[in-house]
């Protein structure tokens, strides 16, 4: 017995490819509109025309990522409009067919949207990565002191520096962090008075500190030492004055520890936890735009494809003026972070549950 029935599969490939041409459209407008902007930047950088299309390649998973919510409601809309307007929705309601059963499969592409959408997050890090190198967008300081940073290493390792200096080759503040989330070696954190750099060894010594071994949440192993010479902590001084890592090119644990690193330091982390939960909640947002979409499409016969666009687009820029806002409110904490990330699709759930109660079925 198949799993869909023939109605299902043809709503669902009509919603699919709305879908997919959304998705793929938006990064195109916005890749166009960004390198005619940029283009002189970076042909003054001596970038081949090549690396920038590669470049710009490597940036359409981050692009696709943030439109994927706005591609679900395209296809939502449209599709839906379709049916209606052509009485495809009415027959089936004349069949008994009701309106919730009849959007099923829009339901089913829409959580196809969200595990998408999900992949995408885990891919971006690296792409963006790869897109900030081949436009030589990260370039390394000429300064020889640097205070208070945190920097993101290798092997998922931290660095909380409170002051570095490039000439004296030397650290002051030094909390070293590894959190092993597969739980093959236990994790820990270093912390240490000071640090030297051996120019010779290419690798630095720790002084006057604890190693603090966790492992496991309730479990710690604290030895002190005079020195400790860390052998994964090669990065040269001048490397430490580089810009590390921005949280666009950080995955979701990356990130979690990036944030507890600066939490010991004292800084401000509001607007970074809020990123780093929009991570998870922008994809989730697929399945509840879709069940805002589809009562509200219903009505786009009165203006055609025109009102459906109208609909679309408005409540696209609504949307993303309220990530913006609840970024703003998260990060000042007026609201719990994490909570904040997930208001615009609270919202918009809200709406749905109403307009797909006063839904004719």
């Amino acid at each position: 017995m198949r799993i869909l029935k023939p109605l299902d599969r043809y709503v669902l490939v009509e919603w699919v490819k709305i879908f997919i041409g959304t998705a793929l459209g938006f990064p195109v407008l916005v890749t166009v509109i960004d390198l005619t902007e940029k283009l002189d930047k970076y042909l003054n950088r001596s970038l081949s025309p090549q690396t920038i299309a590669l470049a710009y390649l490597y940036g359409v998973p981050d692009t696709m990522f943030l439109v994927l919510p706005a591609a679900v409601l395209f296809a939502t809309v449209f599709s839906v409009g379709s049916f209606t307007r052509h009485s495809e929705i009415t027959a089936a309601k004349a069949s008994g067919i009701s309106f919730y059963r009849f959007i099923r499969p829009m339901g089913l592409g829409a959580l196809l949207a969200t595990a998408l959408g999900l992949g995408i997050g885990v891919v971006s890090p690296y792409t963006n990565s790869r897109r900030v190198e081949l436009l030589k967008e990260r370039q390394f300081s000429n300064r020889s002191s640097r205070f208070n940073f945190t920097f993101a290493a290798e092997d998922e390792r931290m660095y909380s520096i409170g002051s570095a200096d490039v000439d004296k080759r030397s650290l002051e503040g030094v909390v070293v962090e590894r959190n092993f989330r597969d739980n093959s070696s236990p994790s820990y954190f270093v912390v240490a008075r000071n640090g030297l750099y051996d120019a010779r060894r290419k690798q630095w010594t720790l002084t006057e500190g604890a190693m603090h071994i966790l492992p496991t949440d309730s479990m710690n192993i604290t030895v002190k030492f005079d020195s400790l010479r860390d052998r994964r902590m090669r990065e040269e001084p001048r490397a430490l004055m580089a810009s590390s890592k921005v949280p666009d090119e950080m995955t979701f644990v990356e990130l979690g520890q990036f944030i507890r690193a600066l939490e010991r330091s004292g800084s401000d982390v509001g607007a970074l936890k809020v990123g780093r939960m929009l991570k998870i909640a922008i994809p989730v947002t697929c399945v509840i735009i879709m069940l805002f979409g589809a009562p509200l499409a219903t009505s786009t016969q009165r203006g055609g494809t025109a009102f459906g666009v109208g609909i679309s687009l408005g409540t696209t820029v609504i949307f993303l003026m309220l990530v913006q806002l609840t970024q703003a409110i998260g990060s000042k904490g007026l609201v719990p972070p994490n909570l904040a990330a997930w208001i615009p699709g609270l919202i918009f759930g809200l709406v749905g549950i109403v307009l797909l109660a006063r839904v004719r079925t």
